[in-house]
């Protein structure tokens, strides 16, 4: 068996490994990036090797550096977990070629499922159904060539996955401009700017079936997920079983699946993609990797399916494998980003990250607190995965769990996921990958309290404001707060929150609190982590923490992110009107405009990249190009501006 696994990946699916390999008694070694050092995967590895750089091409990317530091540490194998290098068969070749056990299938199945291209060709001759699709070769003309496919399409990257040098093109005139963007974030994700064409599925559910390939060469079906609920064609919340799946298309799928894998002598963990519509599926993609919703598989069939791919490459038979799924598992993945602007990654970070201890519930995290999210990585933070014994159980669960959860840091989509399994369409099993399309993002992802919820938080965090000030007070620790010889004003104080500034006037006497506007609320406790509040037979509890100016009050129902406002605020900075910043840290790569330049609302300003995806800037109206302060290459924080438009 494997002694020692170096992990070649980081975050959430490094970890997730180690634990694994914890349990079998492996040892483990992690590499990390400067901007990772001191992150929770570095520090839970046995062995850790510093990647010097920041950027994915000088540190996860760099295959020799890799292989140096497994030769430095005598690791035995190589895990690559998912995303960077796991489908890269060069890579899988190097390890081998080094005298490593790759953790992994074949570079040859690798390297036919990692060309969209190439595997399309082969699961036709296989008997799989594929969609009509055709390849952009050089210099052809993109618009010529979509003619064999027809509109909807939509422009792939050959290489890669996770949505990323993808764009759905409905107008032949937008064509060009979506294969040049496409192009250009494929080269940066994956080295490969190969693009083709397929027809565009309208409102189909997104299938997958997971495959496990033992040393023998014989296939599996572990059954199906549905990842219909996406966001720019990348998955966000996951399930198994599929609520659409009935067992003589289970069956049918799962051949298939097992034909795709055959076809290419597949070994290890793989995952066949179906796009499925009115009675149809047809392939997609096969993953030649680990899947990072593979947890909902793990909890409906009982398997560690890391342990599997570790038994398969050290040769060993696989145990004995169920023929049915238990239950229902529903995963969401908690991302740094914004939905109610465009699912904007959001930088930054994290004070802490906790979940209720709740039966049936697993979380996945690759940060804890005082983690910071960088600009170079994927914002993905945690993956929540609920397990019951039905579909609804699960989903509420979920629910549960994301609104209780301690979310302390930078913005997420947490109320866009509660929101989502709490929706009637989504609870009746009405789902697919059209589905944030017919519902707004930014009304789904609205915060989870509302303004009379926020202003409750707002009390509840000004007295324990006012409880930690007296804990910590040098002088007269026993006078209480606000107290005066004769009465006087209430005591006062401001928070900036979601639904504006709140502005808490209240008294404080004998166990009862008198609010502006609120009228009275008896104290049933308080103190600087804690106020539990009751009015008209309503009990509000809340736990407040404090970073700075930042208060965070989570209560069962909803959590609420405040800001106290200084006492004597300073005067605003002074800029020029119709300034554009950046909207977050990230790298220009291209400037369409110079100074003097006519431009109309809409327009095409500066294209930025960071976490791995392309962010453009366009006029918010028409107007004249007075000033541009960036170049292509020029690293850029949030907030600072670009280009000026009068």
């Amino acid at each position: 068996m494997i002694s020692k696994v170096l992990v070649a990946n980081r975050g959430e699916i490094a970890r997730r490994v180690f634990r694994t390999c914890r349990e079998m008694g492996i040892a483990t070694v992690a590499v990390y990036s400067e901007p990772d050092t001191g992150e929770p995967h570095m520090r839970e590895a046995d062995e850790a090797v510093l990647l010097p750089g920041a950027a994915p091409a000088e540190t996860y990317l760099d295959i020799d550096s890799l292989l140096a530091a497994a030769k430095t540490t005598t690791a035995q194998a190589i895990h690559p977990g998912y995303g960077f290098l796991a489908e890269n068969a060069s890579f899988a070749r190097a390890v081998i070629e080094a005298g490593l056990v790759w953790i992994g299938p074949p570079p040859e199945a690798i390297e036919v499922m990692g060309s969209k291209l190439e595997s399309r060709r082969l699961m036709e001759s296989a008997g799989v159904p594929v969609l009509p699709g055709v390849e952009l070769v050089e210099d052809a003309d993109p618009v010529e060539a979509a003619a064999e496919v027809g509109f909807p399409l939509v422009v792939k990257a050959s290489a890669g996955g996770g949505g990323k040098g993808m764009r759905v093109v409905s107008d032949p005139g937008e064509l060009h401009a979506a294969v040049e963007s496409a192009r250009r974030e494929a080269a940066g994700a994956f080295g490969d700017d190969t693009m083709f064409l397929e027809r565009y599925l309208e409102g189909p559910r997104h299938i997958e079936i997971q495959v496990i390939g033992d040393a023998d060469g014989q296939v599996f079906c572990l059954f199906e997920r549905e990842c219909s609920i996406q966001r720019r064609h990348q998955k966000i919340i996951e399930e198994a079983p599929s609520p659409a799946i009935d067992d003589g298309l289970r069956k049918r799928m799962g051949d298939s699946a097992i034909r795709a894998a055959t076809a290419v002598g597949y070994t290890g963990a793989g995952t066949v993609e179906f796009l499925f519509g009115e009675g149809e599926f047809f392939f997609l993609e096969m993953n030649t990797r680990l899947q990072v919703e593979h947890p909902v598989t793990e909890m409906v069939t009982g398997l560690d399916l890391v342990r599997l791919q570790i038994l398969v490459a050290s040769g060993e038979p696989l145990p004995e494998l169920p023929d049915g799924m238990e239950g229902h598992a529903i995963e969401a993945r908690l991302y740094a980003e914004d939905p109610t602007n465009e699912y904007l990654p959001v930088t930054g970070r994290f004070h802490r990250l906790t979940f209720p201890d709740l039966d049936g519930l697993r979380v996945d995290a690759g940060i804890e607190g005082g983690s910071v999210v960088s600009m170079h990585y994927d914002p993905l933070i945690a993956k929540v995965v609920a397990h019951a014994p039905t579909r609804g159980a699960a989903a509420g669960l979920l629910a549960t769990a994301l609104r209780q959860a301690a979310v302390h840091g930078s913005t997420t989509n947490r109320a866009l996921l509660v929101r989502i399994l709490e929706h009637p369409e989504f609870l009746a099993g009405e789902t697919d990958t059209h589905f944030l399309l017919r519902h707004n993002p930014a009304e789904l992802g609205r915060p989870l309290a509302g303004a009379e919820e926020e202003r409750i938080g707002a009390v509840a965090v000004a007295l324990a404001d006012q409880a930690h000030a007296r804990s910590v007070t040098p002088v007269l620790s026993t006078v209480p707060s606000g107290w005066r010889n004769l009465p006087s004003q209430a005591q006062h104080r401001a928070y900036r929150g979601a639904h504006g500034i709140h502005e808490i006037w209240y008294t404080v006497s004998s166990g009862e609190v008198e609010v502006q506007g609120l009228g009275s609320l008896d104290i049933a406790e308080l103190g600087p982590g804690l106020a539990v509040l009751v009015g008209d037979g309503v009990e509000y509890r809340f736990t407040v923490a404090r970073y700075g100016e930042l208060r965070y009050a989570d209560s069962p129902s909803f959590p609420v992110m405040l800001e106290e406002m200084p006492r004597f605020p300073s005067s605003l900075r002074e800029e020029a009107p119709g300034s554009m910043h950046a909207p977050m840290p990230g790298r220009v790569i291209r400037v369409d405009v110079e100074p003097g330049d006519e431009v109309e609302e809409g327009k095409v300003l500066v294209v930025l990249e960071a976490m791995k995806m392309e962010h453009t800037l366009r006029a918010p109206h028409s107007g004249t190009v007075s000033e541009v302060r960036c170049a292509p290459g020029d690293q850029v924080e949030a907030g600072e501006v670009l280009v000026v438009v009068d």
